[in-house]
């Protein structure tokens, strides 16, 4: 069966969309999940500066042949944010509060969807326990320095000195920033939602957001120097990998896609005609190819309807 038409049976089938909390270690977690409890489990883990709301259109579509969940990180979305003095924001920090939430939800065998900040809190979970992984998916999640586009230049040095760089942050987390994350290059701006950056933008507007974002922002140079580590990591377990990528994405460019492919020749590779988050132009396609990806590599997990 095609990508579409197993897309087109499995909306047919979706499930409702529940929102839920749970406390990990004193934070309060949001997720979203949908889809039948006994399906096989995708962990949806979201970027910069959204949350799990980003996935609602695969929510939405893979629900009828798979268990979604998708959780907010501290600081983001609908989950706790506690100042930093109360929480340490960092990926190691996210990704150990990201290993907690799964626990607390008895999910102890996933596919891994990460997008943006998903890759370093996600490689991070990966690593610290590869036999629960069955897949990974990949969009617009960078592991490669050849990934990074010129803004990394300015960013780089903001970690090198952080007090004299403070305009970095300003530039982050403008309302201009959220924009230029989702349009991108795209010659298609008409397809965007602006809610979709505005939304964010309030987010990023609430109090203490601005010192939460700003630590997170001088740790990613922690995920760049890892991206040896994850690399290796990946020539070693050569999981199934599908990598779909976001041309118009000027942040983490194409190269950062295809290097994929040095470590694990058998990654499943597409450039889509979208942006940084590719759902926002292509999230039938997006669906179609996970549906197909995960049907050939974990098996049928549900009758068609």
């Amino acid at each position: 069966m095609s990508a579409a038409a197993l897309l087109t049976a499995a909306a047919l089938a979706s499930s409702p969309v529940t929102y839920q909390r749970v406390e990990v270690d004193g934070t309060g977690i949001f997720y979203r999940e949908a889809g039948p409890k006994d399906a096989p489990v995708i962990v949806l883990l979201h970027g910069y500066p959204s949350s799990s709301r980003m996935y609602e259109p695969l929510l939405r579509r893979l629900s009828g042949r798979y268990r979604l969940i998708a959780p907010d990180y501290p600081g983001f979305g609908h989950s706790d944010a506690p100042p930093p003095d109360r929480y340490s924001y960092t990926f190691d920090h996210l990704a150990e509060t990201t290993e907690e939430f799964l626990k607390a939800l008895r999910i102890d065998r996933y596919t891994l969807f990460l997008q943006d900040y998903g890759g370093p809190v996600g490689f991070r979970v990966a690593m610290k326990a590869p036999g629960k992984v069955q897949a990974i998916i990949v969009q617009n999640a960078n592991a490669y320095s050849e990934g990074l586009g010129v803004k990394w230049a300015a960013i780089a040095d903001y970690w090198a000195d952080r007090a004299a760089h403070a305009e970095q942050v300003d530039k982050f987390m403008s309302l201009e920033g959220a924009k230029q994350r989702h349009l991108g290059l795209s010659p298609n701006p008409e397809r965007y939602d602006p809610d979709s950056w505005t939304d964010e933008y309030a987010f990023l507007s609430r109090p203490g957001q601005r010192q939460i974002q700003a630590d997170l922002l001088y740790d990613y140079r922690t995920n760049v120097a890892s991206y040896p580590v994850w690399q290796a990591w990946l020539r070693e377990l050569r999981p199934p990998l599908l990598v779909m990528w976001g041309r118009y994405d000027p942040s983490f460019i194409v190269p950062g896609a295809e290097a994929y492919r040095r470590d694990v020749p058998g990654a499943e590779i597409h450039l889509l005609d979208a942006g940084h988050f590719a759902l926002d132009e292509k999230a039938g396609e997006v669906a179609g190819l996970t549906l197909d990806f995960l049907d050939r590599h974990l098996g049928e997990p549900n009758p068609r309807p």
